[in-house]
């Protein structure tokens, strides 16, 4: 029993710092998902947030769009109504993170038990088959958010939401988007992971092993995270249009109506304020995860 116990401590110690890091970034980037979400779904006829007026839309209608609902949102957050949704983001990012990162870390370890570094193919495969994980577990919490973000839904609380789902429209309703979250997530992490391990490969060792090693970690997670949001974008279109909608809409669903009503460009509907946020949550994620695992004593 001892002996299980000091096998699972390294994974715990990484389940607390990717839970630490996963807090840090959804505190200063959440709000772009909130945007990213209003923008997925507004409707041709349709105004942003609840009571933002779009103006005079003729010549450009998405930037005015884009512009209303940044104002909308951001408001909500500077004059104190953030409480309204933070609490489905920290619920699903900060154990999210955690799960992520120490089933990461665990994979890691069971494959590469010599120290090793993985190669790209194998990247891949570790930061898709760790996203897969988390991404399964806190799928329920997902579908409330989004649907909490989108205005649509009235929900209060993240257990009154859950309830709620359930007595109206099944158990089912809450992995609904399933297909659309692991196209959307697994790639995006693989992706990432690949593109970051080898792009901290190229920096010089004197930045390596520098006290400016973070800043060049962080920029290396940066350029990862905008290929990989890029390539994913219109996965994340889909799984939003899926979770906010009641009918139990399939993948072929979501996907005929976002063409049918916006042609191709609406499977890049809310491109910037994700790739942002994704782009600087995942370098900040990463960049502090690996710092407190240093500070522990264990290799990243």
């Amino acid at each position: 029993m001892e002996l299980e116990l000091c096998e699972a401590h390294p994974a715990l110690k990484a389940f607390m710092c990717g839970s630490l890091s996963g807090t840090c970034s959804t505190l200063l980037f959440q709000p772009l998902d909130l945007v990213k979400t209003r923008l997925q779904t507004l409707q041709n006829n349709m105004k942003p947030g609840y009571v933002v007026e779009l103006g005079n839309s003729d010549k450009n209608p998405y930037r005015h769009k884009l512009t209303n609902v940044l104002r909308f949102n951001y408001d909500k957050l500077l004059f104190g109504e953030v409480h309204s949704y933070s609490p489905f983001s920290f619920v699903r990012c900060i154990p999210g993170v955690g799960i992520y990162f120490s089933t990461f870390y665990s994979l890691k370890q069971h494959y590469f038990q010599e120290g090793r570094a993985p190669n790209a193919g194998e990247a891949v495969l570790l930061g898709a088959g760790a996203r897969a994980v988390a991404g399964v577990c806190m799928l329920p919490v997902t579908v409330i958010k989004t649907r909490f973000e989108s205005g649509r839904y009235n929900y209060v609380s993240v257990l009154g939401a859950l309830k709620s789902v359930c007595e109206t429209e099944g158990p089912r309703a809450l992995f609904s988007g399933l297909t659309a979250t692991l196209l959307r997530d697994a790639p995006f992490s693989g992706i990432y992971v690949m593109f970051y391990s080898q792009a901290k490969r190229s920096l010089p060792p004197e930045v390596s092993s520098s006290p400016y090693a973070p800043l060049g970690n962080f920029g290396c997670g940066v350029m990862a995270g905008v290929l990989a949001s890029v390539v994913t974008q219109p996965a994340d279109v889909v799984k939003t249009h899926i979770q906010v909608s009641p009918a139990h809409w399939t993948t072929k669903d979501a996907i005929r109506y976002i063409y049918t009503e916006h042609g191709l460009r609406g499977f890049f509907r809310g491109a910037v304020p994700r790739s942002l946020r994704r782009t600087l949550m995942a370098a900040m994620a990463w960049t502090v995860y690996e710092q407190l695992m240093a500070r522990m004593g264990l290799k990243s």
